[in-house]
């Protein structure tokens, strides 16, 4: 064997844990060399994942430093986002590469929860996140991310710079009105508030922006999921049935648009006594994953009922943030990890690469 294919014979067999494909196949492998004896391997993935960096460059120097030949070895490992398709004719955002919807069939089932923490795991692993509020009757997120008294500046009284919590460029109807103030819209008005927000906020280059969405699958969420570019959604739902026939209705609707499911949640999937750790399923259990079976959508994961993802949300400090190194920021980051994998694994948007076309006389 000549050098090159000794260590593409060594890292072959490497599988990436998050994806379950093997580097090669997953065309992660953007530098394979032997100099001098020291090997050289730059790992690129296509998914924000700095917490699982130091175990792939462990795995990848494991596999180098008993082959004959090798001295040394130097693996670099990072991420790189872009962009993907979205529904036929709808043009993508500026300044924003993927746009992912969270929605639910119905309210209660924690869905803002997951979104503002969904949005905290992608940030904590290395992505550059927004967050959009567009729940116009009963904004959360403002008090959720700890920002419910800041005010969006303008800088030419056309467009608006998003609040930064967290790390994360939040914008919300809350922030534009007051807390106490209804909102007595109708439909249309809604729809093009939301479409403001979305289009006059100055997004600063992110990867990913998190819609949490209204619960519900009338007027306003049809529409949005038709006039915004949608490269995928995920589904909140809990175990039992009420919600999960619910949850139904919204996954179709996307199908229906031609919206991508990146998966489903399952929220409030066990309940841990908190004086003797009792385990009990109060609200059934495998909803969620009979539900992905049906549509052949994946179960992104489950989540607990937990008393501390309540009180810290409601203390303008999620989980994520609240307790990172926790076993519930573990939960959600997982999570993130494998809907920014079925972003990665859609077709790409090249509308950038190509030139513009001017017709001169």
């Amino acid at each position: 064997m000549s050098q090159p294919e000794f260590l593409q014979a060594a890292i072959a067999p490497l599988v990436d844990s998050n994806t379950g494909k093997t580097y090669v196949a997953g065309k992660c492998i953007k530098r394979l060399e032997l100099l001098d004896g020291h090997a050289y391997v730059d790992v690129l993935l296509g998914y924000p994942a700095i917490s699982q960096h130091d175990a792939i460059r462990a795995q990848f120097e494991a596999a180098l430093v008993s082959l004959e030949g090798v001295g040394a070895s130097t693996v670099t490992v990072r991420s790189q986002v872009v962009s993907h398709a979205v529904q036929r004719g709808v043009p993508l955002l500026k300044n924003v590469k993927n746009v992912i919807a969270v929605a639910s069939g119905k309210g209660g089932v924690g869905k803002s929860t997951t979104s503002v923490n969904l949005a905290l795991a992608l940030a904590a692993e290395g992505a550059r996140v927004g967050l959009l509020d567009a729940d116009i009757y009963g904004p959360s997120q403002p008090l959720m991310m700890g920002v419910a008294d800041a005010k969006p500046q303008s800088p030419d009284n056309k467009h608006i710079e998003p609040i930064i919590a967290y790390g994360v460029q939040t914008m919300s109807i809350g922030f534009l009105v007051d807390p106490e103030q209804p909102m007595v819209w109708r439909g249309p008005m809604v729809t093009q508030a939301l479409q403001q927000l979305l289009n006059d906020t100055l997004w600063d280059d992110l990867d990913y922006l998190i819609i949490d969405l209204p619960p519900g699958t009338g007027d306003i969420q049809l529409t949005l999921s038709q006039k915004v570019p949608l490269t995928g959604a995920v589904i909140v739902t809990t175990p039992q049935d009420i919600a999960l026939l619910d949850a139904r209705k919204g996954l179709k609707m996307f199908e229906k648009v031609g919206v991508p499911i990146l998966g489903i949640v399952e929220n409030m999937s066990t309940h841990v006594c908190s004086n003797c750790g009792h385990i009990e399923p109060i609200f059934g259990e495998g909803g969620g994953a009979r539900m992905g079976e049906d549509y052949g959508v994946s179960l992104l994961g489950k989540l607990p009922l937990d008393l501390g993802i309540r009180t810290s949300v409601d203390a303008g400090k999620p989980s994520v943030a609240a307790d990172p190194d926790g076993a519930i920021a573990a939960l959600y980051k997982a999570i993130a990890r494998k809907v920014a994998i079925g972003v990665a694994e859609r077709a790409q948007d090249f509308s950038a690469k190509f030139p513009k076309i001017v017709i001169q006389k």
